[in-house]
């Protein structure tokens, strides 16, 4: 079989979700899976997601984007103020995770190092992979970090990119995969209700869990 090429959309801390479409998917060593990023907070278990993430690099190459949560928890080791920060945007839970009373100095290194080794963007012959947006007429070397992991679809939908491939992002949530033909939501929305959603790009095969870890039957988009 072909190396697949698969997109995995926000997972907040859903580890359930993520381990069922791991199993689903069953990675191989030639596969690339792209993780767009936003593994921690919201759900209840950011800790079993990165543990998840680095046991799934051991078994094909994992593209692991930045999110601006997990940039939010990189940044909290930095002072009260980026601390407080994190917490109001959902910090706490993912700290909660780490056992009731933990704080920072109980996240193992290894966690911190995985996040520090996220990628800003991923780029192939025909798509790009953004946590959350991109600025069309830019090209992907001269996008600022703001837009690439904060602007919401919902402040600013960009046209077709000047590179002309096809924009992979997650960061704002739908009911569904949204695909624009020049750009494709993943986040569904796991921690809240929805699904955390897997995408192979080339071929539109597509699986789906809840954050109990319930697979959506399996189906093809229309590509």
């Amino acid at each position: 079989m072909p190396a697949r090429l698969i997109a995995i959309g926000d997972i907040h801390g859903c580890s359930a979700a993520l381990r069922a479409l791991v199993n689903a998917i069953d990675p191989r060593p030639e596969d690339t899976i792209v993780a767009l990023g936003d593994y921690v907070d919201r759900g209840h278990d950011s800790r079993g997601v990165l543990d998840e993430l680095i046991a799934l690099g051991d078994r094909c190459r994992l593209v692991p984007i930045l999110g601006n949560h997990d940039e939010m928890m990189l940044h909290a080791r930095g002072g009260r103020d980026d601390l407080r920060f994190w917490l109001q945007c959902g910090g706490q839970v993912a700290i909660d995770s780490y056992g009731d009373g933990s704080g920072l100095n109980a996240v193992p290194r290894r966690h911190f190092s995985f996040l520090q080794s996220c990628l800003d963007y991923y780029e192939t012959e025909h798509h790009f992979f953004v946590h959350a947006n991109y600025r069309p007429d830019v090209p992907l070397t001269g996008q600022n970090t703001e837009t690439l992991r904060w602007l919401s679809l919902r402040d600013s939908v960009p046209a077709a990119h000047v590179s002309g491939k096809t924009a992979v992002v997650g960061h704002t949530p739908q009911a569904d995969l949204l695909n624009l033909g020049h750009l494709i939501c993943l986040d569904t929305n796991c921690c809240d209700g929805g699904w955390l959603t897997a995408l192979d790009v080339t071929t539109g095969a597509l699986w789906q869990a809840d954050d109990a870890g319930r697979l959506k039957t399996p189906h093809k988009t229309h590509w």
